[in-house]
């Protein structure tokens, strides 16, 4: 049987900080028009770690099974189920938990947030609650993971930002306009740019095993001009967004925050070696719940 730290490390809790940022991002937006549930927040959040789970154990297993981890030359943290920590059998009992958690949980917010709306909106959340689990999957996991053609990125800004902020907006307040979602998208690129530092490090590994990420097909020094876009791309969108609809100087403070992405993003262009850039995937992820928190702060003040 498996220790509780090669679980621990297959659940990598620290990526749990990116999940929370953007649930909690939908849920402050909602609150500034006067329309919230605290029941919607609790089991938005639930369900958003739930599937952060689900991905980094279907990433571990997949991984393995894709024989991505063989080179040698894996820079993170080691794979449980390529080490031999975790079975494969265990990480698919495992997945199989966390997926019944998340269809649980997701079942339970739509009943209580969509239970007097009409059906078609029922179907819709079903529908991209169902979607979310399989895009948490079939990143590495399965036959033709898209994380192996360098669509990551894309499906991490839809499910991760546009999905997470807007459907939890939605869920809050039965509204559909255009509130949430530039906040959205510069989660979208946050959460994309995360990714992007993960398949910076790995890039000469990736290579070697034959996953196409996107700083494989373009070279680590256009990935750091990619990922510089993702940043800023990120600062655009929320700078908009208080443009349109904060009415006091201190609901901008919290873009102040930014100061620490644009340091960290210098830092990540100067280094040379990719075994460096490891703990940057922390920071930014961190970086990004921060970033959350202050947003929420400030366009309720």
């Amino acid at each position: 049987m498996a220790s509780v730290k090669s679980w621990v490390s297959a659940l990598r809790p620290r990526t749990l900080f990116l999940a929370g940022a953007t649930a909690l991002c939908g849920s402050g937006i909602a609150y500034s028009t006067g329309k919230f549930s605290i029941f919607v927040f609790i089991l938005t959040i639930l369900v958003a770690n739930v599937l952060q789970l689900l991905s980094n154990m279907a990433n571990d297993l997949g991984d393995y099974q894709q024989g991505t981890d063989i080179t040698g030359e894996r820079i993170g943290p080691q794979r449980t189920v390529q080490s031999g920590a975790i079975t494969p059998e265990e990480m698919a009992k495992a997945i199989k938990i966390a997926i019944a958690c998340a269809i649980v949980i997701g079942i339970l917010l739509v009943y209580v947030a969509l239970q007097f709306m009409a059906w078609q909106y029922i179907l819709l959340f079903l529908g991209l609650g169902l979607g979310s689990i399989v895009a948490a999957i079939k990143y590495t996991a399965g036959k033709n993971p898209y994380g192996y053609k360098g669509l990551g990125d894309i499906f991490s800004f839809i499910f991760f930002g546009l999905v997470s902020v807007v459907g939890t907006y939605f869920l809050h307040t039965h509204t559909i306009d255009f509130k949430p979602w530039l906040p959205a998208i510069a989660l979208g690129l946050l959460t994309a740019a995360v990714l992007n530092l993960n398949n910076m490090r790995d890039i000469d590994n990736d290579r070697k095993s034959g996953k196409i990420t996107i700083p494989v097909r373009i070279g680590i020094k256009n990935a750091k001009i990619y990922h510089a876009l993702l940043i800023i791309g990120a600062f655009v969108s929320l700078t908009a967004y208080s443009i349109l609809y904060s009415t006091h100087w201190y609901q901008y403070i919290y873009l102040l925050s930014f100061l620490v992405f644009f340091k960290l993003l210098i830092n990540i262009i100067k280094i040379k070696e990719n075994r460096l850039l490891d703990p940057y995937l922390k920071y930014t992820s961190m970086g990004t719940f921060i970033l959350s928190v202050c947003f929420c702060i400030c366009i309720n003040l």
